[in-house]
């Protein structure tokens, strides 16, 4: 209990992230998980929310990043939604209420209480839950997940942030030091200690080299505090996450920028991908994760284990419509020559994803709207010589293959 009450006692007194409600009206902060296009892909099977009010938890909603890109995203897509923010902290609330209410929405409730309380608030049950970085402070993890799958609808599904222990070296490390030193001291003096700590980290010190995390960098006292002092702490392994979803009575429907969990994206052997190929899922998201080496956390999406319904993987059937995450396609197409690949940096590692040589032609009628037949149809208008289905469909795959990879591409149906 007291181990709660300090928790809560972090977050009143250094809310995090810190945010601005005045910076409302210039921007709005878009991420992973609970972006609408990831939910209607990942969990939806590319259909948006039901005709009945969308209900939707922000579980652990802190200032509110995740709260107002729903609400927000909801609303301008002209859905329908419920959203409940429910946090332990009140102060953290009421920057996160105060961001909703400087954008004029009028879709949210706020909710005080703790994830594991959720079956005695009488809040219903959720067709969508965002649970982002908060499962890994929990006392008891799995029993907060499970607390959250009774909470889903049947066919509902949760989008979760967890840390990954990799990208985090030296954050743990540090942990222990000034845990050492100050483990004791009131939360000023901790802080202060930090500061102090960090100033004196030699060069060879992980925390150091690490150029991953930098909350400590540029979060103020709140990302100190966040990084460095938590009370509770843990990160998980992919086969570690693997156990919790399991534990916790959830299956896994994939990983957000699953290209990354991709052994074969990394290694140029071909020896070494055949090899690769034949592991299962899961062993081979924890081999692509020991390979990389920089994963700093793991945000995938997943539903319970009794939901049989198939998500939308792969363009499946002519009807299917593509649609860009961020960058609409006509404006990306501008930009792709013959015979490029889809260059990225993934905090440090540089990844090459092939592209078809149709891929400017095909971006550049992604609407959001064209179907995949439409979008055949007008390139047999304006390609010379004309792609017969087979050779098109062929080359989409590829595109998207490499663009889903990222989570810059996703699926969805007809209305």
């Amino acid at each position: 209990m007291r181990m709660n009450d300090d928790l809560r006692g972090q977050y009143e007194n250094y809310p995090y992230p810190p945010r601005n409600p005045a910076d409302e009206a210039t921007r709005l902060i878009t991420g992973s998980p609970s972006h609408i296009s990831e939910i209607e892909h990942h969990i939806l099977a590319g259909r948006r929310g039901s005709p009945a009010p969308y209900r939707i938890l922000v579980a652990g909603g802190g200032t509110g990043d995740a709260t107002v890109m729903l609400a927000a995203q909801h609303a301008a897509a002209g859905i329908d939604a419920e959203i409940v923010h429910l946090d332990i902290s009140e102060a953290s609330s009421a920057i996160a209420r105060a961001r909703i209410d400087a954008r004029g929405l009028t879709n949210t409730t706020f909710v005080h209480g703790a994830i594991e309380t959720i079956s005695t608030r009488d809040l219903g049950t959720f067709d969508y839950i965002d649970c982002c970085g908060v499962l890994h402070h929990l006392e008891d993890p799995a029993a907060g997940l499970k607390a959250l799958r009774a909470a889903l609808k049947p066919a509902g599904g949760l989008g979760m942030m967890v840390y990954a222990p990799l990208g985090r070296t030296g954050v743990y490390h540090a942990q222990a030091m000034l845990q050492m030193i100050a483990g004791d001291a009131a939360d000023p003096e901790r802080i202060s200690t930090a500061r102090q700590l960090l100033e004196d980290l030699p060069g060879s010190n992980w925390l150091k080299r690490n150029p991953h995390v930098g909350d400590h960098i540029d979060q103020g006292d709140s990302g100190i505090y966040d990084l460095l002092l938590h009370r509770r702490d843990r990160a998980y392994s992919v086969p570690e996450l693997a156990g919790l979803l399991q534990q916790g009575g959830m299956r896994p429907v994939n990983f957000v920028d699953p290209a990354r969990y991709e052994p074969g994206v990394y290694l140029k052997s071909p020896e070494l991908v055949k090899r690769t190929s034949g592991l299962n899922w899961v062993q081979r998201c924890a081999f692509a994760e020991l390979l990389a080496g920089n994963m700093k956390t793991h945000i995938l999406y997943a539903v319970r284990d009794d939901n049989r319904t198939n998500t939308l993987a792969v363009p499946d059937t002519a009807d299917t419509i593509p649609i860009m995450r961020d960058n609409d396609g006509p404006s990306l197409a501008a930009q792709i020559k013959p015979g490029m690949s889809l260059k990225v940096d993934m905090e440090g590692v540089q990844l090459s994803l092939p592209l078809p040589a149709l891929a400017a032609p095909i971006l550049a009628l992604t609407d959001g709207e064209r179907s995949l037949a439409r979008i055949h149809a007008d390139l047999q208008s304006s390609q010379n010589p004309a792609p017969d289905w087979d050779t098109f469909k062929n080359q989409f795959d590829q595109l998207f293959s490499s663009f889903y990879g990222l989570s810059r591409m996703f699926l969805k149906k007809p209305a």
